[in-house]
């Protein structure tokens, strides 16, 4: 009995592949006009992002985030019925070479707390719709994307898991409602721990950043774009090892079970975040000093200050020095080809019409390849934005990092 058991989850890993995932893409309008995520694009439509995920990206697995939406789950159905989309058994939506998990994004305010952002996805659409349909009964407006639930994290929590939902913060660490950034020190202060089942580390941090903070430890962590725009999908991803890209088999990799797992986290260099370092308010500086400012401006002596995640996380931490479990999976620094000097939308359109996808550009062409398509210079670059040797600027106070010519 032991062996035959062996040999099916031997079979099992065996049979797993490589799939590129982005978990939080935002919806700018549903196709009968009506405003979803208000600083959304407008061609950030369903179908839009599930074929710009296929087409362009090369992304298997795409979480859209505002699936709680009426609108959107009506454009959900209409692309059922047309066939151009189809339930997965597994759980999600089939388009092409993507499937798409229903989420939502949602903020959260309990009395002498500051709102924070939490993730929940769930497995089919009559799922999601039962979800929304009880939390229209608590909030404003369950049309639009990111709107305050009134109602506690725990409850939240509990009607999540209900429906079998997967629970999780959203950019954890983010002084723009991140539920470290701006809300607790401790997850534990307002949620069951036992009830989260990951979390999202956010553009301004990392692996290494986040294992400051020991009650981390027992989560999967995620790298997601939160894309507002459809050139914004992928510049953060991951990769999972799965048999499929279903919502099953994503629960399965969040569990680390039979094998399945993530393989691997793609996120900016942090310094490329739009909140890594502090932002002074008064005199409009990122202090990008070695020592954390949370206090006051070493330049104006302001406290005006947005705190930036690295600042905020040295705050909160329990340790002296980030402990990075072995069994984590690595982080690697990748600069997104939407950042790479002089890549405008003529070049980039040259690869892809030669390599196919962004993730085939990212991960398997050599640097002569590029340079056949765009020239030495550029193809030195995105091959520097895999290894990390491009130098960086710090970002902070809502301006992203950037790239520096040498």
């Amino acid at each position: 009995m032991a062996s035959n058991q062996s040999d099916r989850q031997t079979k099992s890993v065996s049979e797993l592949q490589s799939v590129y995932a982005d978990l939080h893409i935002h919806i700018g309008r549903s196709e009968d006009g009506q405003p979803v995520k208000i600083s959304g694009s407008r061609n950030l439509t369903f179908a839009n992002i599930a074929k710009e995920s296929s087409q362009r990206k090369g992304i298997g697995l795409t979480g859209i985030i505002d699936c709680h939406s009426p609108g959107v789950q009506q454009d959900i159905r209409n692309y059922i019925a047309s066939g151009e989309m189809v339930e997965v058994p597994g759980g999600g939506i089939r388009y092409q070479d993507t499937t798409i998990l229903l989420g939502s994004e949602i903020e959260i305010r309990e009395h002498g707390y500051h709102e924070a952002h939490v993730l929940v996805y769930f497995r089919d659409l009559a799922t999601i719709t039962d979800f929304s349909q009880w939390m229209s009964k608590h909030m404003k407006n369950v049309q639009l994307s990111s709107q305050r639930l009134h109602v506690s994290f725990h409850e939240l929590q509990k009607q999540v898991k209900q429906r079998n939902g997967i629970f999780m913060p959203a950019h954890m660490f983010t002084p723009h409602k991140g539920i470290y950034g701006s809300t607790v020190a401790r997850m534990s202060e307002v949620l069951d721990l036992n009830q989260i089942d990951g979390g999202e580390l956010g553009l301004s941090a990392d692996t290494t950043m986040s294992s400051y903070i020991s009650e981390l430890d027992r989560y999967p962590l995620l790298t997601n774009s939160d894309a507002h725009s459809l050139g914004k999908i992928g510049r953060e991803y991951n990769i999972f090892a799965m048999r499929e890209a279903s919502f099953d088999e994503w629960v399965s990799v969040l569990r680390g079970e039979e094998g399945r797992h993530i393989v691997a986290n793609y996120g900016l260099d942090p310094r490329l975040g739009k909140y890594h370092r502090t932002y002074c308010m008064n005199c409009n500086s990122i202090i990008d000093d070695a020592s954390p400012a949370i206090e006051r401006c070493p330049y104006c002596g302001s406290t005006k200050l947005t705190v930036g995640v690295m600042d905020r996380i040295l705050q909160i931490a329990d340790r002296e020095q980030s402990v990075v479990d072995s069994k984590r999976p690595p982080y690697h620094y990748q600069v997104p080809l939407s950042f790479i000097p002089g890549l405008g939308p003529a070049k980039m359109n040259r690869l892809l019409a030669e390599f196919g996808t962004e993730m085939n550009i990212l991960h398997q062409t050599s640097a002569q390849q590029l340079t056949d398509i765009v020239g030495a210079e550029i193809a030195l670059s995105i091959v520097q934005a895999r290894s990390g040797e491009l130098l960086l600027s710090s970002g902070g106070g809502g301006t992203y990092g950037k790239v520096m010519k040498k």
